[in-house]
């Protein structure tokens, strides 16, 4: 929604301008200048990714649309599963979770949780680490090294949509440079003809460098910022995970190690302590 309504503020302030200073809207359009830019540009897109990232990039497209799912309430949701399998393994032993985080399909506990189980790694992330520690054999920092090198992995595969992004908005710019030279080849060609057609000629070229500039700075640039703040948001829900374990492992009581987690949340989809104890209760 987000994406629309800056999509429409941008267009409408800059179109609107110049419409006001008395421009003509029909002279923006120059459908082969679109062409040149718009061709050029996606022709790099390929060039430059395989076709896993490109798959990547359509996918994350719809988020931008409908907002990241990684909200409040999913939060709450992860942090109450959690609680579920930390009180579950104080009360019968950690070994009595092994079932749950071996086949989370067949527990009772995840199947609790839709909106978690839709996340495979999300899922996965806590059964991996949860099954080491019902293992026994490997101490805490040992255990948040390595989930800090598989976040730091996750970082990198979640920001490569974006990076992906990002440099087609700075190519932009460069592309609009090359339709517009070509505008000029043409207009040179047309040298010695009528002063009005050289002025058209010169218009379009200028609009390539217009319409260059304007996309990458004004769409897909911040459709790169955009897919960024996304995959942060996910990371937060492996960072708040992590910070959980670790704290319960460190012997405190579940609704202390998922206190952890909570704290590690952004402001703005982190519940009140009171919220997310009377969401546990609840569930």
């Amino acid at each position: 929604m987000l994406l629309i309504l800056g999509s429409i503020i941008v267009t409408a302030s800059v179109l609107g301008g110049y419409v006001l200073a008395h421009g003509e809207l029909a002279a923006l359009w120059q459908p082969f200048e679109i062409i040149i830019i718009g061709g050029a540009a996606l022709g790099a897109f390929i060039i430059s990714n395989p076709p896993k990232v490109m798959l990547k990039v359509f996918k994350a497209l719809p988020a931008l649309f409908v907002g990241s799912q990684f909200n409040r309430l999913l939060f709450m949701d992860l942090l109450t599963l959690l609680f579920d399998l930390f009180d579950k393994a104080r009360k019968s032993g950690v070994m009595s979770i092994e079932a749950d985080v071996d086949d989370p399909e067949g527990s009772e506990i995840f199947n609790r949780y839709p909106a978690i189980m839709r996340l495979p790694h999300i899922r996965d992330y806590i059964t991996d680490y949860l099954r080491i520690v019902s293992a026994g054999n490997m101490a805490p920092h040992e255990l948040e090294g390595l989930m800090d090198m598989e976040i730091e992995t996750r970082m990198a595969e979640l920001e490569k949509p974006a990076d992906a992004v990002n440099k087609v908005a700075d190519a932009l710019p460069g592309f609009g440079i090359v339709a517009a030279v070509l505008g000029i080849v043409i207009t040179m060609k047309s040298l010695g003809g009528p002063p009005e057609e050289l002025g058209v000629h010169v218009a379009a070229a200028l609009v390539g460098t217009f319409f260059g500039i304007l996309a990458a700075y004004g769409f897909v640039g911040p459709t790169a910022h955009a897919l960024h703040h996304i995959a942060a948001a996910e990371i937060k829900a492996y960072e708040c995970i992590k910070v959980s374990i670790l704290a319960t492992m460190g012997g405190l009581a579940p609704q202390l190690a998922i206190e952890f987690g909570r704290k590690a949340l952004n402001s703005d989809v982190r519940p009140t302590f009171q919220e997310l104890n009377d969401y546990v209760r609840s569930r």
